[in-house]
């Protein structure tokens, strides 16, 4: 079994990219600036951003943190996008999701125009992404293709199992998954909450993709001897036995899928840490856009 070690694999992304910056540098080219809206308190939301900012600051970015109110409305946080939008010194940004509920997320997102949609979540993006033309892929998607595509897991011909259908991870990753060339040609079936017998796919699974949100919902009876399994949910579990009153777990669990699994990515330590190299990345692609 090999540990699909996220955070070697960051660490390897973020001495690439700091390279390139330091050339873009000493050919006076412009330094990526990365922003980023958080609304709110969210725990999780706050650490997320936090990595963003300080792994900006590790590569040589230019980094904006808007700390906003969870009362904000809607037409200011609409207005604030806009004004990102506009500033020709910001190359890409992100509004942390999820917001409030009185904020209708689908409208910011659409707000967001499409060059400095880091994120990938605009129907621009992903329309284009459909389409196999150049584009920001969804960061989570993005990070999971690196992470494959650095331990040379082949996907031509495997059956990949995506168990999440979310527009966010599963969706975009089944269609990446099913397309022509690299990283892709994969026959692909996407599970969700109305699978049937939901086990007789994940045996199948030459590569299974757990994306549900439900912690260690994957077990090692629904996994194939010698799957490659991706674990993408990051959960607070309460733990009367850690310090801090919780232990973060994924959506797999993972005592009893290591050792079925020939991969296995862990939670901490494995996908998250290539969510956010790939916003990074998206963030110097839309700088060398402008060159």
């Amino acid at each position: 079994m090999t540990l699909l070690d996220g955070k070697k694999l960051a660490t390897q992304i973020k001495s690439e990219i700091k390279e390139k910056v330091l050339t873009r540098a000493a050919e006076g080219k412009k330094i990526p600036h990365l922003a980023a809206i958080l609304v709110g308190e969210n725990p999780a939301s706050m650490a997320y951003v936090r990595n963003k900012v300080k792994s900006c600051e590790e590569v040589g970015f230019t980094s904006t943190l808007f700390k906003e109110p969870d009362t904000i409305s809607e037409n200011d946080l609409l207005h604030l996008v806009e004004n990102l939008n506009n500033n020709p010194e910001i190359d890409g940004f992100i509004v942390q999701l999820p917001l409030p509920r009185h904020i209708n997320e689908h409208l910011i997102t659409l707000a967001i125009h499409a060059e400095k949609d880091v994120d990938g979540f605009h129907p621009v993006n992903l329309g284009k992404m459909m389409l196999g033309l150049p584009c920001f892929l969804s960061a989570t998607p993005k990070g999971i293709l690196e992470m494959l595509s650095r331990y040379d897991i082949p996907t031509k011909g495997k059956h990949v199992v995506v168990v999440g259908r979310s527009h966010i991870v599963g969706t975009p990753m089944s269609i990446l998954l099913s397309r022509k060339g690299k990283q892709g040609d994969a026959t692909v079936t996407l599970c969700h909450s109305y699978t049937q017998d939901l086990k007789s796919f994940t045996l199948q699974a030459d590569i299974l993709i757990a994306a549900t949100g439900i912690p260690e919902f994957i077990t090692g009876d629904m996994v194939k001897p010698g799957a490659v399994v991706i674990d993408v949910g990051i959960n607070r579990v309460e733990d009367s036995s850690n310090p801090k009153g919780f232990r973060l777990t994924g959506d797999v669990h993972f005592p009893s899928v290591e050792p079925v699994s020939s991969y296995i990515s862990p939670v901490p330590g494995g996908v998250g840490q290539l969510t956010v190299m790939a916003l990074i990345q998206n963030t110097l692609l839309a700088a060398e856009r402008k060159d």
